[in-house]
């Protein structure tokens, strides 16, 4: 199972999955990362892991479709079976969503249907979910389509909130969450326990 991965920043999730696969706990190999921020850290990260790496955007790729197209050629070139959105903060065109059939994931800072769409990333959904005084917040592993946040829930992770969690403490909490649940869920699709569309 061949995995490759989408990074806007230091793609910690990536870089997570990626060691996972290289100790042996995930059976998967890590093999391509794309990002579209030339100074990403996650370049470093990844090159020192032996990932290949392209820096594919809108500077080299003006026209939508053109950058969409060089992104699928990429994935087909490199036969990649499950792409992983780690921090990737761009819509995904319809060529990318169609190289990897179905098997594009990505993690979201809430528990979805919840602060999701446009806008909603990052500490957004942090203050939002401290603004309403909930008591539980998370993070959902979802199918990518052509709507911010709208693909298929694949599993979700419950983080509680207290009352005196600032919103940086939420956004810390479900940081550290994240990392191996997308590991572990990314293992029940390997094994099938989590059917995709």
């Amino acid at each position: 199972m061949n995995l490759a991965f989408l990074a806007s920043y230091n793609g910690s999730s990536a870089q997570a999955i990626t060691d996972a696969c290289l100790e042996g706990d995930l059976i998967a190999s890590p093999v391509l990362l794309i990002t579209n921020n030339a100074k990403a850290s996650a370049l470093n990260w990844a090159e020192n892991k032996g990932l290949k790496t392209a820096i594919l955007n809108s500077t080299k790729h003006p026209d939508p479709a053109d950058l969409d197209r060089a992104i699928a050629q990429k994935l087909e070139d490199n036969k990649i079976n499950i792409l992983c959105c780690s921090g990737y903060m761009k819509l995904i065109g319809p060529r990318t969503i169609k190289a990897v059939h179905g098997k594009l994931l990505n993690i979201h800072p809430a528990l979805l249907p919840q602060y999701g769409g446009q806008g909603m990333y990052g500490r957004h959904v942090h203050q939002a979910v401290k603004d309403n005084g909930d008591t539980e917040t998370g993070c959902t592993i979802h199918l990518v389509n052509d709507e911010y946040d709208e693909g298929q829930i694949l599993a979700q992770k419950i983080v509680p909130v207290k009352a005196q969690d600032s919103v940086a403490t939420i956004e810390q909490n479900v940081k550290d969450a994240e990392p191996q649940f997308y590991i572990d869920t990314i293992r029940r699709i390997i094994k099938g326990d989590i059917t995709l569309d």
